[in-house]
């Protein structure tokens, strides 16, 4: 890894597990670089193209871009030759983003799922990944990380969940899950 002439090294940063924070942490370095004056994105694989959770309001306000390419909860659909397409579409996006040198830190929300379910050739992500900018950071989120994918991190972070109110009952809350 070699560093920019702020000295900064470009890492590849993985968020996974079970428990809850993931996305969430992406965020948090998300408004942290944007706070130095660091260029950001984020690309959501599976938040729908249309939707409008909490972060996407803000990052309007804000002028951050935030992405949604996705149609939602992919797997569970009927047709998964559709979804493996636009998981294919979204990783174009992606690629671009990351090549072009345009941004300090691109986020890849949810870029396990289409990992897993074999839709993206790991090869060519961890591939797109390592021929980044050397300056870049890069963060992955998302449950379920292949081991080449986390092999190929140079920062791992594993999120357990220890209790979650969903099994009580308890629905989704605005400000905390959308």
């Amino acid at each position: 890894m070699s560093k920019d002439i702020n000295g900064r090294t470009g890492l590849f940063i993985l968020n996974t597990g079970n428990g809850k924070g993931k996305t969430t942490a992406a965020l948090g370095i998300l408004m942290r670089a944007y706070g130095r004056g660091m260029k950001v994105i984020m690309l959501q694989f599976i938040k729908d193209k249309d939707s409008k959770y909490g972060e996407h309001i803000a990052a309007e306000k804000l002028g951050v871009e935030i992405i949604p390419l996705g149609h939602g909860f992919t797997w569970r659909d009927d047709n998964l030759d559709a979804d493996c397409q636009l998981a294919k579409d979204c990783w174009s996006i992606c690629r671009e983003k990351i090549l072009n040198s345009e941004y300090d830190i691109v986020i890849l929300d949810e870029l396990t799922y289409p990992l897993l379910f074999h839709w993206l050739d790991v090869d060519e992500v961890i591939e797109t990944i390592s021929s980044r900018p050397s300056w870049m950071h890069v963060v992955v989120t998302g449950r379920y990380a292949i081991p080449e994918l986390v092999e190929a991190a140079d920062l791992v972070t594993e999120m357990m969940e220890v209790r979650h109110p969903f099994k009580k009952g308890i629905l989704g809350q605005m400000g905390i899950e959308f």
